[in-house]
């Protein structure tokens, strides 16, 4: 339950100073320059506005760089974290489909009849916002289930899709059977649709 960066956010200036500390190093390792961050690990507390520094001795029994290593490829980082932004053919299978951001607006322009349900969190939802969407947080969407009628086409939204498609099982497996959640959602939505919807 725990949601990436992309779904949680980040204290936005905040990647833009470690992303300069990363171009710096970056140009003293190809201009062999300097002292590059080499076994060392550097802290960075914004709050604060403090930076520390800790010594990192090499382990022998690193899974990754030592000599007995047993982890020689990336992992599936979506799958790791459980944010799959589009839903599995299986998931499919089980009867949650899936509607695009253009197919979303030319329902909601063609004024067809459905719930469209929001469960990013509040602070989310004061940034940007699609016009007729209800707020209802995915951890509170279990105890407000009530508050939703099965008989209703019902699509879910969040940020890019994830929130939205653990939702939408979620509903589907609450006995809910007429779920679509809004592929790569209010992202899609500001860089298809409307400019002037907000990302963050």
């Amino acid at each position: 339950m725990v949601p990436s960066c992309a779904e949680g956010g980040v204290l936005g200036v905040l990647p833009g100073v470690i992303g300069v500390i990363q171009a710096i190093e970056t140009v003293k390792l190809v201009v062999g320059v300097g002292e590059p961050l080499i076994g060392r690990l550097l802290l960075f507390d914004a709050l604060k506005m403090k930076f520390r520094e800790l010594k990192l001795r090499k382990d022998p029994k690193c899974p990754i760089c030592g000599p007995n290593a047993t982890i020689r490829e990336l992992i599936d980082y979506e799958a790791f974290c459980g944010m799959q932004a589009v839903p599995t053919a299986e998931t499919q299978a089980q009867g949650v489909g899936e509607t695009t951001v253009a197919d979303l607006k030319r329902d909601l322009d063609a004024g067809k009849d459905f719930d469209l349900i929001d469960v990013r969190e509040p602070q989310e939802y004061e940034i940007a916002r699609i016009p007729g969407a209800r707020l209802i947080p995915l951890g509170e969407l279990p105890h407000r289930i009530h508050e939703l009628d099965s008989s209703r086409e019902i699509a879910v939204l969040c940020k890019v899709g994830g929130r939205s498609a653990k939702a939408a099982k979620f509903l589907h497996d609450s006995g809910f059977r007429k779920i679509k959640n809004v592929v790569g959602g209010i992202d899609a939505w500001s860089h298809e649709i409307d400019p002037s919807v907000p990302t963050y």
